[in-house]
């Protein structure tokens, strides 16, 4: 999506999975100049085939568009394997981490191996995806929950929604255990949440109405339009 004024630097939000869910703030960041990009990688589950594209995906923007070097990063539900598993890969080139009721780690859904139901076809789409047994996934260490200090070295902000009734990306599998494991020096100012106490019944608590989505235009505009990004031809 593109804004009828760009903003001075050429800001953008990176969208990952389900583009037209709550997308209240990206209509408003459209507004202010941001361009709203997205790459439909959704059934990779954050794998290296989807980092590979999303590579390409990002040098396309920056080294043909112009686009700022440092990107804000949004993920909704399975959205939060790619964007943390780029992320991870390449933390230079991220300005913030905004994720809505993320999966931090795909034994949780679509595994379906604690908590939550998971997903059956998901699952073994997922194993594919990896080219990965069922074995080799549980015993992998490659999710976001177990990686999360790269972010947190980083120094890049994060601010994740959720809802603490969520039955299918249970956040004590997900967000919270994730953010547990960041140490506590970096975990303050860096990594906050919105707490939606209880998500709709339908949507076994994953969907709600966004209960403040301008905190969340706020923090991408301060953390990508404060950054200092230097445009070269690299």
């Amino acid at each position: 999506m593109i804004p009828e004024k760009v903003a001075s630097g050429t800001p953008w939000v990176w969208r990952a999975r389900f583009p037209d869910f709550h997308y209240e703030m990206d209509v408003e960041l459209l507004k202010q100049g941001f361009h709203i990009a997205y790459l439909d990688v959704a059934d990779l589950f954050g794998s290296p085939r989807a980092i590979s594209y999303g590579n390409q995906f990002y040098d396309e923007l920056t080294k043909k568009h112009g686009f700022q070097k440092k990107v804000a990063l949004e993920g909704v539900s399975r959205g939060g394997l790619f964007i943390y598993n780029w992320a991870i890969a390449n933390p230079e080139k991220v300005s913030c981490i905004y994720a809505d009721t993320p999966v931090c780690d795909f034994k949780s859904w679509p595994g379906g191996k604690g908590a939550s139901e998971g997903s059956e076809s998901r699952w073994q789409a997922c194993l594919k995806a990896y080219g990965m047994t069922e074995a080799e996934a549980l015993a992998y260490k490659g999710n976001p929950v177990d990686r999360i200090q790269v972010i947190a070295e980083a120094r890049i902000p994060v601010l994740h929604i959720i809802s603490e009734n969520d039955q299918v990306v249970p956040p004590a599998e997900n967000t919270r255990l994730m953010f547990s494991r960041v140490p506590e020096q970096f975990r303050k100012d860096n990594f906050k949440i919105i707490s939606v106490k209880t998500g709709t019944e339908k949507s076994k608590g994953h969907h709600f109405t966004h209960p403040h989505p301008g905190q969340v235009v706020s923090f991408i505009r301060e953390n990508t339009l404060k950054k200092d990004v230097k445009h070269t031809s690299d």
